[in-house]
């Protein structure tokens, strides 16, 4: 009986784990049923989906139709991306959490003009809101060089600004309003040039060159060239007075600023010298009268008959350069000319730009040169004017424009040459291109020496 009792108990303690393990079997089936009735619903959702008509804004919320779909979305604006899609990812300097924020910095570049409103005016400094970090100032020296502007200026004006500084030991932005109005004003200038509006200066000194003169704070320059007849040679009566003139030249870099007077006071004869100058042609003869006398060259006043116009005659002035007054060599042109003397040239060249004529006095004769393998053949006797020594010789001149060289290895020791003196002597050799002749002495005793 005892063994009966105890085999009963056995099998009702393995009926028990028997039981215990179906219902724990039974649940993780159910568990295991659920994810699969989960992928039905979602199947037959997509499906009733499918019959209900899609609208675009259902398109763009639930799915785009593509990859590039994606990337319209994205490149539409930087800022939604950045609203869309917040990154969890922390910034770890400025410039990702500027990018993050999308807030855009003006860093101002030292040396460039900006504009700017005045946030505000005390008796030490200026402060300009030019979009950067913290406000601009202009303070100490800056300050002080713009005081003549600074008493207009008030709270709210638009003002132009030269940034010194973008950022200084206190972090600070230094500008300069001073220097802003001096671009400005050379911005100005190149205007006027390009108009031709008049300027008006005043004289400050007299140099070798010209006139140093000022204008709306800047120190420019008029060439002596740039001066009318009135005033020509007499610039000192202008200093420290006002007088019109135009801008020629402008170059901010090299600050060089050009005037000219005479493009005012002269006006109405220059604008008579480009009529005349269209009646002018390389090769033309006119008559004219001397106007100046300058150690390179004559200037001449060349008078143009107008065909087309009541006034008759134009004038145009010319420059006969020093080595077209005369076929021979020239030292001094005030030796052929003087002051108001009339003279017959020749037109060699127009400079239109400068409305003047190059001129020659030489040209309406014949060139020596060219008869003088004639006049003079190798091995004739003439005689000739010394005219100057060197030494390596003797220069003798046998007709204006024609010189000779006695060598000075041809030259007797004691039987020098001396200038302005007549001498006999012979052609030895002659090279017409190179407008070369060699000569030798003609001697008249027996040289010292000779057997």
């Amino acid at each position: 009986m005892p063994t009966k009792k105890a085999s009963t108990a056995a099998e009702a303690v393995e009926e028990k784990k028997v039981v215990k393990k179906a219902a724990t079997t039974k649940k993780t089936a159910v568990k295991v049923e659920k994810p699969v009735e989960a992928k039905v619903a979602p199947k037959k959702t997509a499906a009733k989906k499918a019959v209900k008509p899609a609208s675009p804004a259902d398109d763009k919320v639930v799915e785009p139709a593509s990859v590039e779909a994606k990337e319209k979305i994205v490149t539409t604006s930087s800022k939604e991306v950045k609203e869309v899609k917040p990154s969890n990812k922390k910034p770890t300097s400025m410039e990702e959490l500027l990018e993050m924020t999308g807030y855009a910095l003006n860093v101002p570049k030292p040396g460039t003009v900006l504009k700017g409103i005045v946030t505000d005016v005390t008796k030490k400094m200026i402060l300009v809101d030019i979009g950067a970090k913290t406000e601009g100032m202009v303070v100490d020296r800056e300050f002080e060089a713009a005081q003549d502007y600074i008493t207009d200026l008030k709270m709210g004006d638009e003002v132009s600004v030269f940034v010194v500084s973008p950022e200084n030991e206190r972090g600070q932005i230094l500008l300069s309003l001073k220097r802003a109005l001096v671009d400005r004003k050379w911005e100005q200038f190149t205007e006027y040039m390009a108009t031709g509006e008049s300027v008006e200066v005043k004289g400050l000194e007299v140099n070798k060159g010209g006139m140093i003169v000022l204008s709306e704070g800047i120190r420019g320059f008029v060439p002596s060239s740039q001066f009318g007849k009135t005033f020509l040679g007499k610039m000192d009566l202008l200093i420290e007075k006002d007088f019109k003139v135009k801008v020629i030249e402008v170059d901010k870099e090299k600050n060089r600023l050009i005037f000219s007077e005479r493009l005012v006071s002269e006006a109405e004869e220059i604008a008579k010298k480009a009529e005349a100058l269209k009646f002018v042609k390389s090769g033309d003869t006119f008559e004219g009268v001397v106007s100046g006398i300058m150690p390179f060259g004559v200037f001449v006043g060349v008078e143009v008959p107008l065909a087309d116009s009541k006034e008759g005659m134009g004038k145009v002035e010319g420059l006969v350069h020093i080595s077209e007054i005369s076929w021979e060599k020239v030292n001094d042109p005030n030796d052929y000319f003087k002051l108001g003397d009339r003279v017959k040239v020749r037109v060699l060249g127009i400079d239109e730009d400068a409305g003047k004529l190059n001129l020659s006095v030489k040209q309406l004769t014949d060139d020596p040169w060219k008869t003088v393998e004639t006049k003079y053949p190798v091995g004739a006797k003439v005689s000739g004017k010394v005219s100057r020594t060197a030494p390596f010789g003797a220069f003798v001149t046998l007709e204006p424009g024609v010189d000779g060289l006695i060598h000075i290895s041809k030259i007797p020791s004691g039987n020098e040459p001396k200038v302005g003196g007549e001498i006999e002597i012979f052609v030895e050799n002659i090279d017409v291109e190179q407008r070369r002749m060699s000569l030798g002495i003609v001697l008249t005793e027996v040289p010292v020496g000779y057997k």
